[in-house]
């Protein structure tokens, strides 16, 4: 439909009709425009908008949302009106108010489409970030205007640089009591290390941000309106045209120094106009030589359509970024790597890659970036990873949490597959290629046979504890989340000797077995063994019965009697004993050796041991003294520390039962900078305090301990 046309006809609706039905005519005549087919692949975009959390990301994709028409009403974050944001489809999202997982969505601005996913801010959710920028072609760097650079600011650059993802800046939350994108612009270049400059400067700010002059165009930029849907050109401003002049030449000047086509200009005093700025800005954003800078509150509804209009002009389209695969060769030999076509016909074989599967309410949904060919409802592709075929039933566009059924895509295109058994980490193409990843590898889950536990380990609490209350809402299986047990053990401190007679008579053939032998400990690091050691001289005990006595031997290690834990760290040495020719078996003398074990634990000194951890923390230098409080704090002990490129890494040997809540407490610390890694060094005995609260505990939950257990052989 003519764009003109619809723009008449919905002007002609809101004087006829009342406001329900004009919001119904807007959003199908919106349903309209996306669902028209762009052919050129120089008319498409695929961004995403990363940043540090509450920066503003899904508020800014809101706006982006309402203003090219693809929603008719906007709303909090937080779901204060019981509606939310429309990227924050989950429950948990509006609760929280924070974006847990990516969310992606289109819209149609000037003719190009734009197809944008939404990320989360959250540290403890940053492999969503992860595998969406490896499928994108540029990115948005939402920065609040009062925090600036902040701690996920740093991830998610780290992440772009990883997967060559070109970005422009946009200076959020200029309203904020605070704010001042002039500090938050040097925290770009000396934190950041980005060659980057304003191409925007606010007109006022906090309470009085009004509107922004464009530097290049050097017009004002108002936002009139009750949603700032009007968009209003006009003079700067008087007070204003000296910066703005300033402002307009360290740009011309910041693009000189990394563009040799403006740099010529710039040494021969050649005035570039408009367009060469223009042109000069999206070669080095596309090449990441230099990073343009907007401004803007997304909130007060300011300066987010110029920003869309910066995504078209700056940001690469999929036939500026080469992609490529990995061919297989029929003969074994190494693959080979092809460039893959942007061209959105069907000549060229179908390669895409999944980049994210989830479980929704209509089924299993497998997220997927074309990059060459085409695919059709009904097609049939190959996984290349597992060798098989797979019928695609259906094919959908996403946006949010709703599909929209499309019959085909081409290269270039986010779309959806649903309703086939599409498996983790799926490569699809209709020639062999080698791509990779899916599922969220940052959960695991195993179970441990110790504690009789379910562990799942992730990003942080948040990370764990929201995937617990997920169970229970979509799943419909509640779970109960703890702190995991510690794998204590118990052990002797000195060697102690036993001597026990079994001896049982009820009529018939008895029990008659005798064990004498000491009971020794075994010293770091073997002191998570079990040695059994016979060391019988002549044939007091027949060798036929040995195995049994070493099976009563390890019966009785799987649980202590000062916790319950298993009792490790010890050697069984036989050293003589008794058997009688009639009465002695293997029961028999397997309890000989439950006898002796609970005659040592009655006469021997025992105690708790427990896991002690290697740990490498690593924080900027300003932080290591409470990085090294931190770690003295869980009674960690110091072995090194080094120093280089303003970063200190100290070693440290911790109780791993201290060790919970160490990332939350080091993140908070070093301002979210800090990282440590953490492995199994060695058992170590607890502090007289632990080994009496686990005693006391084991006594209070278990009254009838001291009594004999059943041996089942």
């Amino acid at each position: 439909m003519n764009k003109v046309l619809a723009t008449m006809i919905i002007t002609r609706f809101r004087k006829l009709v009342n406001p329900a039905s004009y919001r119904f005519c807007r959003a199908f005549l919106s349903d309209i425009r996306h669902h028209q087919e762009v052919r050129n692949v120089e008319d498409i975009r695929n961004i995403g908008i990363s940043a540090h959390i509450d920066s503003g990301k899904t508020t800014l994709t809101e706006r982006l949302l309402f203003y090219s028409g693809r929603i008719d009403e906007m709303h909090e974050v937080k779901g204060k009106d019981k509606v939310g944001a429309v990227m924050d489809s989950m429950e948990l999202e509006r609760e929280r108010g924070i974006t847990i997982q990516s969310a992606a969505t289109y819209v149609l601005w000037k003719s190009k489409n734009i197809n944008i996913i939404d990320t989360p801010g959250h540290v403890d959710f940053t492999v969503e970030v992860e595998r969406a920028l490896r499928v994108l072609d540029g990115a948005i760097l939402v920065l609040c205007g009062v925090g600036g650079v902040q701690a996920q600011t740093f991830t998610v650059t780290r992440q772009m640089a990883r997967y060559s993802v070109p970005c422009i800046a946009f200076i959020n939350k200029l309203d904020r009591k605070g704010a001042d994108p002039h500090r938050v612009l040097n925290q770009m270049k000396e934190k950041l290390h980005f060659t980057a400059a304003l191409t925007q400067i606010p007109i006022g700010i906090e309470d009085n941000l009004k509107g922004i002059i464009d530097l290049i165009d050097e017009k004002a930029i108002y936002f009139d309106g009750p949603h700032g849907e009007k968009v209003r050109h006009d003079e700067i401003p008087k007070d204003m045209r000296a910066e703005a002049v300033d402002r307009r030449q360290e740009l011309v000047e910041c693009i000189s120094n990394v563009d040799d086509v403006l740099g010529e200009m710039f040494l021969e005093d050649k005035t570039p106009n408009n367009q060469d700025i223009k042109a000069a800005i999206r070669r080095n954003c596309i090449s990441r030589k230099f990073i343009p800078v907007l401004v803007g509150s997304a909130l007060k509804n300011k300066g987010v359509q110029p920003l869309m209009d910066s995504v078209i002009s700056y940001l690469p389209n999929p036939a500026e970024v080469e992609n490529f695969a990995f061919k297989e060769s029929d003969d074994g030999s190494e693959p080979s790597k092809v460039i893959l076509s942007p061209a959105r016909d069907k000549s060229s074989p179908f390669v895409g890659l999944a980049f994210k599967m989830e479980q929704t309410r209509f089924g299993q949904l497998t997220y997927i970036r074309t990059y060459q060919g085409s695919v059709s409802k009904g097609d049939i592709i190959w996984n290349a990873r597992t060798g098989r075929k797979i019928k695609i039933p259906r094919l959908a566009r996403m946006h949010s949490n709703n599909m929209e059924d499309i019959s085909e895509a081409y290269a270039g295109d986010i779309c959806a597959f649903f309703g086939s058994q599409i498996i983790y980490g799926i490569n699809s193409c209709t020639r062999s290629c080698y791509l990779d990843v899916c599922k969220d590898p940052t959960f695991h889950y195993t179970w441990d046979s110790d504690s009789k536990e379910m562990i799942v380990s992730g990003m942080g609490e948040l990370h764990l504890e929201i995937y617990g209350q997920r169970m229970a809402n979509e799943y419909d299986c509640p779970v109960e989340l703890g702190k995991p047990k510690v794998a204590f053990r118990e052990t002797l401190t000195a060697p102690c000797k036993f001597d026990y007679f079994h001896k049982k008579q009820s009529g018939g053939a008895g029990q008659y077995g005798r064990v004498v032998g000491i009971l020794e400990p075994i010293p770091s690091p073997r002191n998570t063994e079990l040695i059994f050691s016979p060391e019988i001289v002549g044939n007091n005990i027949p060798k036929q019965f040995l195995p049994s006595i070493e099976r009563g031997f390890r019966m009785m290690c799987e649980k202590g009697h000062l916790s319950g834990n298993k009792i490790r760290g010890i050697k069984f040495r036989l050293k003589d004993g008794q058997s009688h020719s009639v009465d002695s078996n293997d029961i028999a003398f397997a309890c000989a050796a439950v006898g002796a074990i609970k005659q040592v634990q009655k006469l021997g000194r025992w105690h708790i041991i427990e896991p002690i951890m290697k740990l490498e923390v690593t924080v900027p230098y300003e932080f290591s003294g409470p990085a090294i409080a931190a770690i003295c704090k869980r009674s960690g002990v110091i072995v090194n520390t080094e120093e280089a490129s303003g970063y200190m890494a100290v070693s440290a040997e911790a109780p791993l039962n201290d060790m919970f809540g160490f990332t939350t407490e080091l993140r908070t610390l070093s301002q979210g900078k800090g990282e440590f890694t953490m492995e199994f060094s060695k058992y170590a005995p607890v502090r007289g305090d632990v080994q009496q609260q686990l005693t006391s505990g084991y006594k209070d939950d278990n009254p009838d301990s001291h009594l004999e257990r059943n041996i089942i052989l």
